[in-house]
């Protein structure tokens, strides 16, 4: 029997947490001799105060859904994927591959061709890594790792040597064409009234990630699969005791988790810069890991830590423009809140158990005495 009830498991450890890191924020910007509570102020004012800034909030947010649910998928099979950031860089070059050599008629059809590009590409980057895991006993960690040094160097070579329109100087590819322009929430919004800023990022994508999130719960939680791949992840041995294949379950796994983080690259490729750019990943698949750890790999924790995680970065992008803080403190915070709800989960965790023990003891106590 479990000594936590399930809520305190998702809702209070990652509150307390979270709580945790933003109190050693608040002592750090006080050691700088800036007001916390103004710089609070700012973020939230900055990240959710405008249409505009949600609209930030939200493209981030949507990034970090996707490589979210792809370190997620993976953590449920006992795989530690660290590829997302290059599976998001190969996914971009799907969908840019898809863009500008197909003469679409409208984004409504091109993004299903972008979509299934993305987590193509994505998906066929984790497979090498993933097959050197199952078949050659190679550290996943490791493999993941090295691939993004290699997709960074694919990509670059794409974009220097054979995507780069002639004459241009910039590492990128020419803009897509209008027709495959996506729309962002302000046109999606109109229709319905809802007044929203025209020149935040936010767009159609966002709605993709929300239906990935319950996909992929209705994969993991619902499907003859699901069970496979959460049984595998709590036991190897005893998985394959029950007949359920090593090496089915890891390629499997990665496939969705690398065809996830590939996924990504609907929103900043051809959603946001409308062409592909050598740095358009930003860290992202890095900021999934942290966003799964925090979501504690259910959809609906990503989906929630991912809108955090977006107003961390959009907040402070604000706190380093109106504020003397430095942008390099805007990192620490961030990594205070990695570090609380990932590294240091068990500092909270422990006492909260026993706190549950206590508890659990004392009614039982009470239940034998009143008999």
């Amino acid at each position: 029997m479990d000594v936590m009830p399930k809520w305190a498991e998702v809702v209070l450890v990652p509150l307390i947490s979270l709580l945790l890191a933003a109190i050693l924020s608040a002592l750090v910007i006080l050691a700088i001799g800036e007001d916390p509570v103004e710089a609070v102020k700012i973020m939230v004012t900055g990240a959710l105060g405008s249409t505009y800034g949600w609209g930030y909030t939200l493209y981030y947010a949507t990034n970090f859904m996707f490589t979210g649910l792809a370190v997620a998928v993976a953590f449920h099979a006992g795989l530690f994927n660290i590829g997302g950031e290059g599976q998001a860089m190969l996914g971009g070059l799907g969908v840019a591959l898809v863009c500008l050599f197909i003469p679409w008629p409208h984004w409504t059809i091109a993004i299903l061709a972008a979509v299934v590009a993305s987590a193509l590409f994505g998906a066929l980057w984790a497979a090498i890594p993933a097959y050197l895991q199952a078949k050659r006993g190679s550290h996943i960690v490791i493999t993941t790792i090295m691939f993004n040094f290699i997709g960074a160097a694919v990509l670059n070579y794409m974009l220097v040597n054979v995507l780069r329109p002639a004459g241009a100087m910039d590492p990128a590819t020419a803009r897509f064409p209008e027709a495959v322009h996506l729309p962002n929430l302000n046109e999606l919004l109109a229709p319905f009234g809802i007044a929203f800023s025209k020149s935040a990022p936010a767009n159609v994508s966002l709605v993709i990630a929300m239906v990935a999130c319950v996909l992929v719960w209705l994969l993991i939680w619902r499907t003859p699969l699901g069970l496979e791949i959460r049984s595998y992840g709590k036991s190897h041995r005893a998985a394959r005791y029950a007949g359920i294949g090593s090496v089915r379950i890891t390629m499997i796994a990665m496939l969705i988790s690398g065809g996830l983080a590939g996924m990504m690259a609907i929103n900043n490729v051809m959603g946001e810069a409308e062409r592909l750019v050598l740095n358009a990943v930003e860290g992202a698949g890095f900021i999934g890991i942290a966003v799964a750890l925090m979501g504690r790999s259910h959809p609906l924790g990503v989906f929630l830590a991912a809108i955090l995680f977006g107003f961390l970065y959009q907040g402070g992008a604000e706190l380093a423009l109106w504020t003397s803080i430095p942008r390099e403190l805007i990192v620490v915070i961030q990594a205070l809140v990695i570090l609380f709800t990932g590294a240091l989960d068990n500092m909270v965790r422990m006492p909260l158990e026993r706190i549950f023990l206590a508890v659990r003891r004392a009614r039982t106590s009470q239940s034998q005495s009143a008999e």
